[in-house]
């Protein structure tokens, strides 16, 4: 509908009076169509002042359909990226965000609205005032939003914490995904739903897929654990990342990644996990196409002590150009970290052959002053890593097990049970020879 400079205004009243009799009758698509024409109007005009202002009436409009408003409000988002500056995309948006404010049947829209403001913001340099507008959103109570718009909303919430260095947050929110949703086969028929139920809308086309959607989480993740130097759960979130097929299919990238994963789990601490995961990452059969990588897990593996002044120059070029690779630089302590995993490592092996050492001979062992070795032994029991006491006016250290009266009483009664056995079985023997001896005698 084209209408000449000046007759805006009439146009407008004369679709006011055709929508006022619409809704009152209570005709759906006749009042959608009034409401839409009226919005095309002021479009066509670029009277961007009169859109806002008919936007803002016709919601406030008496007994206002809700349909009427849904259409108004999608009509309205279609002309976001035709504002002729950025000064009036901000007050198109605004108005609408306050239109759909409160209004469960356009929450879907006021979620996008936020997220086109949260994103201009953003490009302002605004970043604080960006995450404030996109938390304000709670998108997993929407049911008719689709599952994918879901996460990517939810991914732009953590990742604007993080660059605002809100880790506390970022992690909150970081729980609202969880990591199982990611394995749920999207191939699978989507079941068609039954009379009653929430018709869920399909997303936007920029949204991307649930396995894109499953790298950016742990890429976030691995941002949120780089902060507190978790160097397993980043090991857990690589080894996440390699999972993909995406990524498996393609060697340039995940080499990268089964390097990182390798390095992270030299640098996490000694535990159950670290073991399992350490075991299974051997496994891989792809590690044969990184062997100083596939050596270096062995020699952690394997309970012998290691050089460290030898290590590190075998693996200093490797740990150095890192940075230059996917993910990064391993961290400004990850130097020290990779020292400290080493005399861990070596103190492990050596309280598994030797249940009395003296400090000279383990500082020895570790390539350690004294002190240092009894620092770091000191670390290990006081974190549970291993159990030991230090003798020091004897300079001894014991790894060996307290053990209290019953397990003592136990064991001598296990010792005194196996020499019983032992008894009894050299009698049978005994009595065994004496009757074939006197057998061949009497032949």
């Amino acid at each position: 509908m084209e209408v000449k400079n000046g007759n805006l205004e009439a146009a407008i009243d004369q679709l006011l009076n055709v929508e006022k009799q619409m809704r009152f009758a209570g005709d759906v698509a006749g009042t959608k169509k009034a409401v839409t024409d009226i919005l095309l109007l002021c479009f066509e005009a670029k009277d961007w002042k009169s859109l806002n202002e008919q936007i803002v009436n016709l919601s406030k409009k008496r007994g206002q359909l809700k349909q009427a408003v849904t259409a108004m409000v999608q009509q309205a988002m279609q002309y976001i990226d035709e504002t002729p500056d950025l000064e009036t995309r901000i007050e198109l948006i605004k108005t609408l965000n306050s239109v759909s404010a409160g209004k469960i049947y356009v929450e879907i829209e006021r979620a996008r609205l936020i997220k086109k403001l949260a994103k201009i913001k953003e490009e302002q340099g605004l970043i604080a005032e960006a995450a404030d507008l996109m938390q304000e959103v709670a998108v997993e109570t929407f049911g008719a939003m689709a599952k994918t718009e879901k996460i990517a909303f939810i991914l732009e919430q953590v990742r604007l914490c993080l660059d605002r260095q809100d880790y506390v947050r970022a992690q909150i929110l970081s729980r609202k995904i969880s990591p199982r949703v990611f394995d749920i086969d999207s191939s699978k028929e989507k079941k068609k739903p039954k009379e009653g139920d929430n018709v869920v809308e399909e997303p936007p086309a920029d949204i991307p897929s649930l396995l894109e959607l499953k790298r950016i989480y742990y890429e976030l993740m691995i941002r949120y654990y780089f902060h507190n130097n978790d160097y397993l759960e980043i090991c857990r979130c690589y080894k996440a990342i390699y999972e993909i097929p995406s990524i498996r299919e393609n060697p340039s990238q995940w080499i990268p990644v089964l390097r990182k994963i390798c390095w992270y789990l030299i640098l996490a601490p000694h535990d159950p996990m670290q073991s399992s995961l350490l075991n299974s990452t051997l496994e891989d059969k792809n590690l044969s196409e990184i062997p100083k990588f596939r050596l270096l897990l062995k020699q952690l593996v394997t309970m012998e002590v290691i050089q460290w002044t030898s290590l590190w120059n075998s693996y200093k070029d490797e740990f150095e150009n890192e940075k230059n690779m996917l993910g990064g630089s391993l961290g400004d302590k990850a130097a020290e970290d990779l020292k400290q995993r080493i005399i861990e490592h070596n103190i492990l092996v050596v309280s598994r052959y030797y249940s009395r050492i003296t400090l000279k001979r383990l500082a020895e062992l570790l390539c350690l002053t004294v002190e240092e070795a009894e620092k770091h032994l000191s670390e290990m029991v006081v974190s549970k890593a291993l159990v030991a006491k230090i003798d020091r006016p004897m300079g001894i250290v014991c790894f060996q097990v307290a053990k209290d009266s019953n397990e003592i009483l136990n064991s001598w009664a296990v010792n005194l049970e196996k020499l019983l056995d032992l008894v009894e079985k050299s009698c049978h023997q005994i009595h065994k020879e004496t009757m074939v001896h006197k057998a061949a005698l009497k032949v």
